[in-house]
């Protein structure tokens, strides 16, 4: 009750109000059952509900949200991973800011015209949009909208109708050089930033007839993805309030802004930075991948060169027993992040304690191939390359669509580094992976026996021909 003021009621108290909405708002109860746990009416939680939205909206949110709220050096100082500091700002005096839009789900309307509006084809159900702008750290920055979902609304249009608008003045704000870091889906609105001089991030496409990004463009995209997950795990956050993951009604379309406000303003005031980074460890991290951003995959070049990947008679099956012992923490260096190394107990459960055969080059036995099957899709697969020596990783290759990159590896390689240099070495170490498919019946085993007393095909034809 420190931030907010209301007033006590004959029915309810203001702090059982707050109650009321905070409920409401994590839970994602009906006002049904929320009347039953509270021992009031319906209505009277219904007005609780709206009380609460507009004294937030008024005396908390302004506060703690919105680019009037912090000051630039306020982010540059504060809520500024070094570690992006170090990738894309130049002298410091640069905001790295991280942009996407989430999504509100609501049920169809009855209005045909907002109907089509707020249909998402892209995710094939209505909703509506809110732009989430987040700092490094993942700061909420600021909350704009929510904006309709039909394909006029795509984010590269909702950010160039921010900019145009000048929503909470957030030109005058903006500095140039200034750093927004986005996904493809801002493709169209790069041009325009770069007329309002701010410079913008975004993972690399693959050119037109291609089926892999060259080293440089999957060099590229992992600085952007290194920094950008934050604002995927900010949305995240505010979705962890149930009210905001369920399908809304439509009549609460004209408060979803104000909800999400007041769920990330309470994030800012009382949760902690989803990554704030240490400086040397990050200050030697930036350098490592400024470094390795600069290279090109010389494996790859080889494997093309020889085409190893056509050659099958120069490659025999091997345990690999002189492949160097390596634990996590000597791991995620070459990974450059944690998420590859989530997936390796996947992919090591399906493919390596499987079928899956490794294989060493006959005339380079420090060289080894192994073909891993795609977690999307299981009529593709990809060969890999591996290049050791005695005590670490040298080299590596994957023919997926990423795999050429030294910036990191991709989930394939990591996967099999993990499982040679760490899981096989781990006494009684279980992969937390279960096949919960065991469970279910499966059609596709279908039985070669015919039951008793029905025909064949061909003979049921046979018989109406007759």
């Amino acid at each position: 009750m420190q931030y907010v003021h209301l007033k006590n009621t004959p029915v309810r108290s203001g702090r059982c109000s707050l109650a009321i909405f905070m409920m409401k708002m994590k839970t994602g109860l009906p006002n049904k059952l929320l009347s039953t746990l509270f021992n009031i009416s319906k209505s009277s939680i219904k007005r609780a509900i709206a009380t609460v939205r507009k004294t937030l909206s008024a005396s908390f949110v302004p506060y703690y949200i919105g680019f009037q709220h912090i000051s630039r050096q306020d982010v540059i100082t504060k809520h500024t991973r070094p570690l992006a500091e170090q990738i894309f700002g130049e002298n410091g005096l640069q905001v790295v800011l991280v942009l996407d839009g989430t999504y509100i789900y609501i049920q169809k309307s009855l209005n045909f015209q907002f109907q089509r509006r707020s249909y998402s084809v892209h995710k094939g159900r209505p909703l509506v949009k809110p732009m989430v702008i987040v700092s490094t750290t993942g700061y909420f920055v600021s909350v704009i909208g929510p904006y309709l979902a039909d394909g006029k609304n795509n984010d590269a249009r909702i950010l160039e109708h921010i900019m145009r608008s000048n929503i909470e003045d957030v030109r005058d704000w903006i500095d140039e050089n200034d750093v927004f870091i986005v996904d493809r889906g801002f493709r169209d609105a790069v041009p325009f930033l770069s007329s309002l001089g701010i410079n913008a991030e975004m993972p690399a496409f693959m050119k037109r007839g291609e089926k892999q990004m060259s080293t440089e463009d999957s060099n590229s995209s992992r600085m952007v993805t290194k920094v950008r997950w934050v604002v995927e795990s900010a949305n995240a956050r505010s979705k962890r309030w149930r009210f905001l993951d369920h399908v809304l009604p439509t009549n609460q379309v004209p408060y979803i802004g104000d909800y999400v406000r007041i769920v990330c303003a309470i994030a800012n005031k009382f949760y902690p930075p989803l990554s704030h980074g240490n400086l040397e460890e990050d200050q030697v991290l930036a350098a490592k991948m400024h470094h390795l951003s600069l290279q090109v995959n010389g494996l790859k070049d080889y494997v093309e060169e020889k085409e190893l990947h056509k050659r099958t008679a120069d490659w025999e099956s091997s345990d690999v027993d002189d492949f160097p012992r390596l634990g996590e923490e000597q791991i995620r260096p070459i990974t450059c992040g944690s998420y590859q190394l989530k997936l390796c107990a996947s992919y090591t459960k399906e493919h390596l304690e499987g079928n899956c055969e490794i294989q060493l080059h006959k005339e380079e036995p420090n060289l080894l191939r192994v073909r891993l099957r795609s977690r999307h899709c299981s009529s593709r697969s990809y060969l890999l390359w591996v290049k050791y020596d005695s005590a670490s990783v040298v080299a590596w290759y994957c023919r997926c669509r990423s795999g050429s990159r030294v910036v990191g590896v991709c989930a394939h390689i990591a996967a099999v580094i993990w499982y040679l240099g760490f899981y096989r070495h781990t006494e009684d170490m279980e992969i937390g992976v279960n096949d919960w498919g065991q469970h279910c019946d499966d059609a596709a085993q279908m039985p070669t026996e015919v039951l008793d007393g029905s025909d064949s095909e061909g003979s049921q034809t046979s018989d109406i021909e007759e």
